[in-house]
């Protein structure tokens, strides 16, 4: 497999609530992890080693990313989703391997900026639903 190029790693957000996903403005560094909660059943009949219920964790997503801050449609789409707690869809598209997709709220958004440079930005979002999963 090739080596990839991080900025085809993009983040997408529903702007219109259709399914119409836009690319965050301005990020130019993206991240998507993934969790999953483990469930302990070790007993003494464990024989020392500990041990997990499989496939009984909850599972999660985070995604965040930072950028430059461009004052587009997203960034104004972000910030009502924000602060009206809503829950819509986004996709992550991971070059070469898939696209994730499901709801996710955003977090955090953080701003900033000092006195000789760019305005800059930084957005957290969780999963808040079950994803799915398509490959490229």
């Amino acid at each position: 497999m090739a080596v990839q190029n991080g900025r085809d790693l993009l983040v997408k957000l529903d702007v219109t609530g259709d399914g119409s996903f836009e690319t965050f403005a301005g990020l130019r560094a993206t991240r998507l992890s993934f969790n999953a909660e483990t469930v302990e059943v070790t007993s003494l009949d464990s024989a020392g080693w500990r041990e997990l219920l499989g496939g009984a964790g909850i599972r999660s997503a985070a995604i965040s990313g930072s950028g430059v801050f461009r004052d587009a449609a997203t960034d104004e789409r972000a910030r009502q989703v924000f602060f009206a707690g809503e829950m819509p869809q986004a996709q992550v598209i991971i070059p070469d391997f898939g696209v994730i997709e499901g709801p996710f709220q955003i977090t955090a958004i953080e701003y900033a900026g000092s006195h000789n440079g760019e305005a800059t930005y930084e957005v957290s979002l969780a999963s808040g639903g079950a994803l799915s999963f398509v490959p490229l």
